[in-house]
């Protein structure tokens, strides 16, 4: 919290000794409004991609990743402080979003191998079915893996009942 404040008042002083404490004033009530105003509009954006995934029965990580990261950015220009609004608008402009949410999905990769399998296979077609108890009801049998029906009981083998629902842009 001590380095936060130094870094604000350091920026805050070598803005004013440049353009003067009138103008510094004015940058920091413009980066603000202009910041909120911002924020506010790239927020109803990131939530209408959000439902518009989710209405398409995607995976919606990067219409997450973008609201979560407008949310900070408008967090960081509601926190009075040069720096910090140079930091939210970063944030809530899409270019520098868009690098910083593609460095944040790299080092939660990096940080848990199993989220990118998990990101690759989620692309897939949607499959709406039910699961069905495969025992065979005239002799509780069930199937073995190559579809023989053997003898007691195997603990493995669910079939799927369903429709394959195609995906975005393959109807």
């Amino acid at each position: 919290m001590l380095l936060y404040l130094v870094v604000e008042i350091v920026a805050l002083v070598a803005l004013g000794s440049a353009i003067g404490l009138g103008w510094t004033l004015l940058v920091l009530l413009a980066g603000s409004v202009l910041g909120l105003w911002l924020a506010r509009r790239e927020g109803v954006r990131a939530a209408q991609a959000l439902a518009e995934a989710v209405s398409n029965r995607r995976v919606a990580h990067s219409e997450l990743t973008d609201g979560l990261l407008v949310a900070a950015g408008g967090v960081l220009l509601f926190v009075p402080g040069l720096v910090t609004d140079l930091a939210g608008l970063l944030l809530v402009l899409p270019p520098t979003r868009a690098l910083v949410r593609r460095r944040l999905v790299r080092a939660a990769e990096r940080r848990s191998p199993g989220l990118r399998s998990a990101r690759i296979r989620s692309q897939g077609p949607v499959v709406d079915g039910v699961v069905v108890d495969d025992v065979d009801e005239r002799t509780g049998d069930r199937p073995s893996h190559d579809g023989r029906v053997s003898e007691g009981r195997v603990s493995e083998g669910r079939v799927i009942e369903g429709t394959v629902v195609p995906g975005p842009g393959e109807r």
